[in-house]
Formats: structure tokens, C-alpha cells, sequence
């Protein structure tokens, strides 16, 4: 099966010519139709993960699916073959970017019976990430504020429709170009970082949480905005104690997250607020209650750009570059395909005959 390696941190993903693996018996096995490409792909390429999450390389990487079951497991009794799956791998597993993927069973549902397998595989990701925020490390409900930074991004898309479907009003940061769409998922009030600053334009607004998706200055000051008691949940930012005990870390790397976090969690202190970086595990169970969501109607998948297969280098070269409403996404079927525009390849791209050794 043809599928994306990599070799060492920091270096391209290859494409490979693999065999297909075999279900272990708590697995099944998926014929992978479209996988979610994501920021924590490049991140993990590049080994900003390797002191907490070190990889056995070289290793298919991937991490967010949706297809078709193709054969399960001899201890799996939930799952059959012809199943329409959608799932996410998990940071360590990985695996999504191949033709097939062996996945455990307890990380995937049913796809939602109303959208594509193209429109699911835009979901896991984003859909564990948000409510895990939204009810986990914070339990939102009706009533409360929530500032969503990149409201028209990957995450923060499936975030305003998700926060809104809980009762909250949302605020988002998003460029101008991008307000009314920001508006239609269910944005309350939409700040165009580019021209205003949220800071100023909250300092009346006792915003209770903060999903953060952008790291750097912009989480320091979304300390200034939050209430006493309130919360703020980085993505993009340095990882805080609490990871570190989910994961079992040893002193070693407890003691290197706490110092790292020390001025993050020393600022939210002396505000009376809480910081949090925001680690999810794979989890069946919440993407059925996602899929229920969703048909529902309260949660649309938003996809914003689907590239064939062959090109996921350049779908994530695409993601970093910035400007895509929605999820990118790449797909198997070449009838699901929404952009196939003339490209010139480069090193962050895939090149005419990718898979061929």
C-alpha cells in the first residue's frame, strides 16, 4: 500500500510503498478515503513532541481518519466489515496518512449518517480537542463567555458551533474577509485581529474562557482578558504540569514542563485565573456523542479545501501558509477532489509520481 514516512524529525515525509498491516485483536482495520491534515502533523514531523512523545521511527504519520472497515480484529465485537468509520490515532500511533490504517477499536464510531466520509475526516481532531475543553478541563454551559482565537481555522470552526450548541456566546478573533462566515457558524462578536486589538475591545466583557489556538503573545494576553476564576486553554503554547501526569512522565520531564510553564501559570495566578494546555487522547465514545451532534444539525463539518492523497505535502505545506476557511483535507476518492489546480513542485510538496520507489 502506498503510504507517508517519516524517517527522521525534521525531515520530508516520503512516500513509501508499505505492506498492508494486519489488525491486532483489539484493531480493526480501515481502507483509509480521507484523512484530516493538521498543524500537530507538522509539529510532530518536526519534532516539537520528541522530548514528551518520542516516535519509533520511521513511522507512517497521520493522525485523523474516516473510511470503510475492511477487516477487524478477533476480540473486536462492535465493528463489522463495511462499516463506515471515523476515528483519530493519537499522537504516538499515528498511521492515517496510508491507504490502510490498523486503529484501535475504542477510537472510532460510526460516521454521522447525514455527511460524506470527506466531511467526517474533518471532524476527529477538532471535534476531541473542543470538547474536551468545553467540558473537561472547563464545563461550559449557557450563559458564559468563551473567546475563540482563529474562529475560521481548523479548529475553531468545529469550537464556535460546538460552544454555542452548549449555550455559551462566543467571541472570535478572525480577519475582516472572514467575519460574516465566522458569524454564520455562531459567532457572537467577531474581533478582525489584524486592525483591532481583543484586549481593548473586551475590557468590559468578563470573558470566562479562552480556547487559544495560536501560542506566542496572544495567549500572555488573553491572561488579560479573562475573569478571576476563568480559564485559559492553550493548543499552540508550552504544555503545563498536568500533561505530564496524564501521560506518566517520569520527574525528569515533569520537572522540564513545570519550568517551561512557570511564567504562563505565575501570570494566570496573579490574575486569579488558570492556564491549561490542552492534551486529548483518541476516544470513541465522544465522537459518537459528536456524531449525534452533528445530526442534530447543531455541528456542520466545514471543509475547506480536499486534495487527492498524493498531495498531502503540499496539503500540509498549504495548511502552515495560512488563509483556508475550514479543514483541509486529503482524500483516496478523486471524485471528492475540490482543487486540482496546475502546481509546481517543491521540497514541501509532492512531486508527479509520488509513490513510485
Amino acid at each position: 500500500m502506498h503510504a507517508l514516512m517519516l524517517d527522521k524529525y525534521g525531515a520530508p515525509l516520503r512516500p513509501a510503498t508499505i505492506p498492508t498491516p494486519s489488525p491486532a485483536p483489539h484493531e480493526v482495520l480501515v481502507r483509509m478515503v480521507a484523512s484530516g491534515v493538521n498543524h500537530v502533523d507538522e509539529r510532530v514531523r518536526a519534532g516539537e513532541f520528541k522530548n514528551i512523545f518520542r516516535l519509533n521511527l520511521p513511522k507512517v504519520l497521520g493522525s485523523e481518519l474516516a473510511g470503510e472497515v475492511v477487516e477487524v480484529g478477533s476480540a473486536v465485537t462492535d465493528f463489522a466489515v463495511g462499516d463506515r468509520v471515523y476515528g483519530y490515532t493519537g499522537m504516538t500511533a499515528m498511521g492515517s496518512f496510508a491507504e490502510t490504517v490498523a486503529i484501535d477499536s475504542a477510537a472510532v464510531a460510526a460516521v454521522p449518517s447525514s455527511v460524506s466520509l470527506v466531511e467526517a475526516a474533518s471532524l476527529p481532531l477538532s471535534a476531541l480537542t473542543t470538547w474536551r475543553a468545553f467540558t473537561g478541563l472547563w464545563h461550559l454551559s449557557p450563559g458564559q463567555v468563551v473567546l475563540i482565537h482563529g474562529g475560521t481555522g481548523g479548529v475553531g470552526v468545529v469550537a464556535i458551533q460546538l460552544a454555542k450548541h452548549l449555550g455559551a456566546t462566543v467571541v472570535t478573533t478572525a480577519s475582516a474577509a472572514n467575519a460574516d462566515y465566522a458569524r454564520e457558524l455562531g459567532a457572537d462578536l467577531v474581533i478582525d485581529y489584524r486592525s483591532e486589538d481583543f484586549v481593548e475591545r473586551l475590557k468590559s466583557v468578563p470573558v470566562d474562557l479562552v480556547l487559544d489556538t495560536q501560542g506566542g503573545d496572544v495567549i500572555y494576553r488573553s491572561l488579560d482578558v479573562v475573569r478571576p476564576g476563568g480559564m485559559v486553554i492553550g493548543l499552540a503554547s508550552v504544555p503545563d504540569p498536568g500533561v505530564a501526569d496524564q501521560i506518566g512522565a517520569g520527574p525528569v520531564l515533569r520537572l522540564a514542563v513545570t519550568v517551561l510553564s512557570h511564567r504562563l501559570r505565575r501570570r494566570a495566578r496573579s490574575r486569579g485565573a488558570s492556564y491549561r494546555f490542552l492534551f486529548f487522547f483518541p476516544d470513541g465514545e465522544v465522537l459518537r456523542t459528536v456524531a449525534k451532534i452533528v445530526d442534530s444539525g447543531a455541528l456542520r463539518p466545514q471543509v475547506g479545501r480536499v486534495l487527492p492523497f498524493e498531495r498531502t505535502r503540499e496539503a500540509l505545506a498549504q495548511l502552515q501558509a495560512g488563509g483556508t476557511r475550514g479543514k483541509v483535507v486529503v482524500t483516496t476518492q478523486p471524485e471528492e477532489v475540490t482543487e486540482n489546480r496546475p502546481r509546481t513542485p517543491g521540497k514541501d510538496q509532492a512531486d508527479p509520481s509520488p509513490f513510485v520507489d
